[in-house]
């Protein structure tokens, strides 16, 4: 009578379904330990490493009903002055990341006839913070017609 053996059992000294199983987790586990021994955590006190946060809002018209699409955002560095910029999405909404803490203004771009009716006030980003509601409304002043006074 011939003897049936497992598959793994020309890899292993196991013998039935159920003791290769149990090699084979057993040798996947130490193979994941190794590897995650080899890349322990990364700390770093390096000055330079900067972190920063992501700054969001949403651009649409003063009544609220009308997202603006395509507009240019800029977050703007209070300090350094360096620009970070972004367009606005299908629904208005806007995210910038920005690689330093610190005190950002956030313009957006207006086409003719158009004012900022409500904006927010400079915002702070701290590490890593996602710093959203930062949302604009923009209304289109009334067009002067021709011959009116």
């Amino acid at each position: 009578m011939q003897r049936r053996t497992s598959a793994c059992s020309q890899y292993t000294s196991a013998t039935t379904p159920d003791t290769c199983f149990l090699a084979l987790i057993l040798t996947l586990s130490a193979l994941v330990f190794m590897a995650m021994g080899c890349h322990g955590a990364v700390i770093s006190k390096d000055p330079d490493l900067k972190v920063g946060g992501t700054i969001a809002g949403i651009v649409r018209a003063t009544d609220g009903s009308m997202p603006l699409v395509t507009r240019k955002v800029t977050a703007i560095h209070a300090v350094s002055g360096a620009r970070f910029e972004t367009t606005t999405g299908v629904n208005g909404g806007y995210t910038i990341k920005v690689p330093e803490e610190g005190r950002y203004r956030i313009e957006v771009e207006l086409r003719d006839g158009e004012i900022v009716a409500k904006g927010p006030d400079e915002t702070v980003v701290n590490n890593g913070d996602l710093d959203p509601g930062r949302d604009f409304e923009i209304t289109v002043a009334p067009v002067a017609r021709k011959g009116s006074l």
